[in-house]
């Protein structure tokens, strides 16, 4: 058995928010990890569509990426970019 190379494997304590909330078409189920990691950036995990995202508020701007990154419609997009702003 080969030994394993590993680029870094540490520990960190992290503050996690547990969320739900209903928009107009769909229900959302979020974990939202603030770690020290990322450039202060949140992990931002749809807990439902097994879907996750590094975002902070320059990411939320971005034309597409949560659309993308959730595969969402503009419209639900927009209220997942809406309720996050004052979040992250």
């Amino acid at each position: 058995m080969t030994e394993r190379f590993f680029l870094y494997d540490e520990t960190e304590a992290t503050k996690t928010r547990y969320i739900s909330f209903v928009g107009e078409n769909q229900r959302f189920d979020l974990a939202i990890l603030q770690t020290g990691r990322y450039f202060g950036k949140s992990i931002v995990m749809d807990i439902q569509g097994s879907k996750f995202a590094i975002l902070g508020l320059d990411d939320l701007d971005e034309e597409g990426y949560l659309e993308y990154a959730y595969n969402l419609t503009e419209e639900d997009a927009e209220e997942l970019r809406s309720f996050l702003r004052p979040i992250l």
